[in-house]
């Protein structure tokens, strides 16, 4: 009789054992941290928000990501907005700013001042590469190929271009239309300072906050001309058309093939990589920021190709990912 009071016993605790194992089943993470004796406990699943602000042409390689990660991760909502570089700064660096700011160019010594005078802790990484593009309306078949020095003379202020006709005479004589991104963007600031080398833009250049507008504008005007990222031009080649641009050696077309900070990359002159600046303060308060950040540099490569950027290599990911598993 022993022996089978014994056998329910065991039995029932079995029983019971199954039970509690289906009642935990919720998503959970072990931190070997947690009760300060090197045992491990339970940590609730992530949640709360993201804040991202800043770069247009970084735009949409976020949203992509902010969109694969709530997939994933249903309790945290990633918030991605697109103010321009400039713009974004002014937000990421300020009380109760955003969590990250993304940008076209590197951050400036007037902001590095400003974070450490609020003791803002920021850290630069780099996500992927991008091509300033030219792109042009489908109907010009006329300059689909130009010289570096020529396309930048037309945003020049002392370029001397102002009509087709005054690159080729064998174009149309009519007057050339110059676009571009406004002073928010960091594109826009690439182009001057780099690319234009401080030299004041045209007059008659028509700068723009929205990316979308400039691209509705080159589709319908045969005559105009705009500069911005790769990713948008890869997104609407069925409305625009992109210059060739000869660096010395010949056309080459802007592509992720092209695209590239090497000297074998036949479109280096107008490469330049893209950022994404984090508050570490603040992601070492929040658990879902720091996450975050994690998944974004695990995913760049992926999201970068999908999303009309030149991915980074292996090892400068790895970098990365190192620093912010170093912040846990």
């Amino acid at each position: 009789m022993k022996s089978m009071k014994n056998l329910a016993l065991l039995l029932v605790m079995g029983i019971l054992v199954v039970f509690a194992a289906a009642c935990g089943g919720g998503e959970t993470k072990e931190t070997n941290t947690g009760d300060g004796n090197g045992e491990a406990t339970e940590e609730t699943a992530l949640e709360g928000s993201v804040v991202i602000d800043g770069s247009g042409t970084v735009y949409p390689f976020m949203a992509k990501m902010a969109e694969n990660y709530m997939t994933e991760n249903e309790e945290v909502s990633v918030e991605v907005s697109r103010a321009g570089t400039s713009a974004g700064f002014k937000k990421f660096l300020a009380e109760n700013g955003t969590d990250f700011n993304n940008a076209s160019r590197h951050i400036k010594e007037e902001e590095t001042a400003l974070a450490d005078d609020l003791g803002i802790e920021v850290k630069e990484f780099q996500v992927a590469l991008d091509g300033l593009t030219f792109v042009i309306n489908k109907d010009n078949d006329w300059a689909t190929e130009m010289t570096q020095e020529d396309v930048v003379k037309i945003f020049l202020a002392e370029g001397g271009v102002t009509k087709w006709s005054d690159i080729n005479p064998e174009w149309p004589a009519e007057e050339i239309k110059p676009m571009g991104p406004n002073e928010n963007h960091g594109t826009n600031e690439f182009m001057f300072e780099t690319i234009m080398e401080e030299k004041d833009f045209i007059d008659s250049v028509n700068l723009q906050q929205e990316y979308s507008t400039l691209v509705d504008l080159v589709s319908k005007d045969k005559n105009a001309i705009a500069f911005f990222g790769y990713g948008y031009y890869d997104s609407n080649k069925d409305k625009l058309g992109a210059v060739n641009v000869d660096f010395g050696k010949g056309p080459i077309a802007p592509s992720l093939e092209t695209i590239g900070l090497d000297e074998e990359a036949a479109y280096s002159p107008f490469t330049r990589p893209v950022f994404t600046y984090l508050n570490v303060g603040l992601a070492k308060e929040k658990p879902q920021v720091l996450d975050y950040a994690i998944y974004a540099m695990e995913n760049a490569q992926t999201v970068a190709t999908e999303t009309g950027f030149a991915p980074l290599k292996d090892e400068a990911i790895q970098e990365s990912i190192s620093y912010l598993e170093g912040l846990k």
